[in-house]
């Protein structure tokens, strides 16, 4: 059995392999849609408008002391 595993596996190793489409274009495409994601994200946050309330200032005020 172990025999027979290794030979299909040097038989599939040796095997002329066509590139597919991701071969070709895996790489492209995952650089493009990390752009997109980058452009997109970087438009939200900068020029969305929106409000994100992140500073506490001039909503916190320090409550009386008491002794």
């Amino acid at each position: 059995l172990a025999r027979s595993i290794q030979r299909t596996a040097v038989r599939q190793a040796h095997r002329k392999h066509e590139p597919d489409f991701h071969d070709k274009y895996g790489n492209l495409v995952l650089l493009g849609g990390a752009a997109v994601f980058t452009v997109v994200w970087g438009y939200v946050l900068t020029q969305a408008g929106i409000e994100w309330g992140l500073s506490p200032v001039g909503r916190v005020t320090p409550k009386e002391w008491r002794e």
